[in-house]
C-alpha cells in the first residue's frame, strides 16, 4: 500500500475536542502519518487523493457487542437451514457491517477462529474481530436454549470443532469451560450473569452464576492469558456480582441501581448499553418471528433500560458503544449513536463512546479509536456534520468512505 490523503473535510478525531475545519488525514501503508489542518502537511505529489467534499472525517467506528454469525430468524427457518450456510451468510453480514463504517467489533458469542482468519487473510471483507467464541451460561439460564416444550433450540449451533458449548455449573465446571474457550481462541470471555430478553425460561432480573463461579471465570482469564471478561448482566444483583468479581464490562445494564453504578465507577467497569436491542425486538417481532416471551419482556424493560443508561452516563460511568447486532440486521449499527443521544449523551459523547472509549474497552486503544499519527488507518468519511444530526449516521448512504487498516473498503465519492 502506498500513500493516501483524505482532505477537504471536518476532522473529528475521536478525542472529544473541537472539530478541525479543512482537515487532512495522511496514510502510509496501514498507518496514519498525519491528522490535522491541511496547511500542516506538505503534499509530495505521489499520494492518492480522496476528496471528502466537505464531509466529516472520523475514526473507524467500533461496535463492542455483536454476533457476526447470526441474524435472528424464526425457529422453522433455522431448522431447515444447512449448517454450513451460516458461514456464507456471515460473509455478507461482515461486509454490511464494514460498509456501515464499523471497522472493528467485539463478537459476543458465535464466531469462531476460522472466520477471524478469513477476514485477516483477505478471503472475505469485514471489520477487525475480537472473539469470545461462546458464552458461558448456567443450566436453565440465558443461553441454555431449552424451551418450554422441553426441546433445545439454540440461536446458533455449538459443540462443533472450534465452538465449545458454553453450559456449565459449579466452580470446577466453569473453570474448565473457561479454559475450553481460551483454547478455542477466545480473546475475551463472555458470561451470562443474569437472565435475558430472548431466553424463554428466565427473566432479565434473574441472577446467574454464584459470586464464586464468576470470580473463578475472571481469575482463569486473568492469570492464564490476561483475558478480560464481558458479562451479559441486566438485573441489578447480577450486575453487582459481576462487578465484584472483576468483570471488565457490563453488557446491557437494564436494571442498574445506584449501588451498581457506584461500584462500576469505583472499579472502572465499562458499560455497553445496546439500546438498540429491545427496540429491534419490538420492530421486527412479526417479521422475524420473535417469541412472544421476548416481545413481552422487551416491552417491560425498554423504559427501565433508557433510564438506567441515562443515570449511568450522568454519573460518569465509562460507556462504550455496542448494539447486539445479530438480534437486528447487521449494518444498522450506527442507529445506536442516535439512541445514546436520546437518553442524554451529546452527539460528540456518542462518537467518543463509539471510537476512543470502545477501543479502550477492547484493549486496543494503542492502535485504533482516534485519528492520530502512528495508529492504524481506520478512517470513515460521512456526509455532512454528524454533530448537527447524529441520527443521519443510521442511513448507510451517509457513510461515504470506509478505510480499514489503510485499505479503502468503500468509496462512493469517486
Amino acid at each position: 500500500m502506498g500513500k493516501t490523503i483524505i482532505k477537504n473535510g471536518l476532522l473529528i478525531d475521536g478525542n472529544g475536542g473541537e472539530p478541525k475545519q479543512q482537515a487532512l488525514v495522511a496514510i502510509e501503508g496501514n498507518k496514519i502519518v498525519y491528522a490535522g489542518a491541511e496547511e500542516g502537511y506538505t503534499v509530495s505529489g505521489d499520494e492518492s487523493i480522496v476528496d471528502a467534499k466537505g464531509g466529516t472525517i472520523l475514526p473507524g467506528i467500533i461496535d463492542s457487542h455483536v454476533h457476526m454469525m447470526m441474524e435472528f430468524a424464526p425457529i422453522a427457518q433455522r431448522l431447515e437451514t444447512p449448517f454450513s450456510f451460516m458461514y456464507f451468510q456471515a460473509a455478507q453480514y461482515l461486509k454490511n457491517t464494514l460498509h456501515a463504517g464499523v471497522t472493528s467489533v467485539r463478537d459476543a458469542l458465535g464466531t469462531d477462529l476460522g472466520v477471524k482468519k478469513a477476514v485477516e487473510e483477505g478471503l472475505i471483507s469485514g471489520p477487525r474481530l475480537q472473539l469470545s467464541i461462546n458464552a458461558l451460561t448456567i443450566t436453565g439460564g440465558h443461553g441454555d436454549g431449552y424451551t418450554v416444550s422441553g426441546s433445545v433450540q439454540d440461536l446458533l449451533p455449538s459443540g462443533y470443532p472450534g465452538m465449545p458449548h458454553g453450559k456449565c455449573d459449579g466452580v470446577e465446571e466453569v473453570r474448565k469451560k473457561t479454559r475450553e474457550m481460551l483454547r478455542a481462541g477466545a480473546e475475551v470471555i463472555k458470561v451470562h450473569a443474569t437472565g435475558g430478553v430472548l431466553s424463554a425460561t428466565d427473566h432479565p432480573e434473574f441472577t446467574q452464576f454464584s459470586p464464586e463461579e464468576l470470580q473463578t471465570i475472571v481469575q482463569e482469564g486473568k492469570f492464564r492469558k490476561g483475558v478480560k471478561v464481558m458479562a451479559h448482566a441486566q438485573g441489578a444483583e447480577g450486575i453487582k456480582n459481576a462487578v465484584k468479581a472483576g468483570v471488565h464490562s457490563i453488557e446491557h445494564g437494564i436494571f442498574l441501581d445506584d449501588e451498581a453504578i457506584e461500584m462500576m465507577l469505583e472499579n472502572g467497569t465499562f458499560l455497553v448499553p445496546t439500546l438498540l436491542a429491545p427496540v429491534a425486538v419490538l420492530e421486527t417481532a412479526n417479521e422475524k418471528g420473535m417469541p412472544d416471551t421476548a416481545v413481552e419482556k422487551s416491552k417491560e424493560v425498554i423504559e427501565y433500560h433508557k433510564a438506567s443508561i441515562a443515570k449511568a452516563h450522568e454519573a460518569g460511568v465509562k460507556i462504550a458503544m455496542g448494539t447486539d447486532a445479530g438480534v437486528m440486521k447487521h449494518g444498522t449499527n450506527l442507529r445506536e449513536l442516535g439512541l445514546m443521544t436520546d437518553i442524554g449523551m451529546t452527539p460528540m459523547e456518542s462518537i467518543v463512546a463509539s471510537t476512543k472509549t470502545a477501543a479502550e474497552c477492547l484493549g486496543w486503544e494503542s492502535d485504533i479509536g482516534t485519528l492520530e499519527e502512528g495508529k492504524l488507518a481506520d478512517v470513515v468519511v460521512v456526509q455532512g456534520n454528524p454533530l448537527d444530526d447524529i441520527h443521519a449516521l443510521a442511513d448507510n448512504d451517509t457513510i461515504q468512505v470506509v478505510v480499514k487498516n489503510g485499505k479503502i473498503e468503500k468509496n462512493v465519492l469517486e
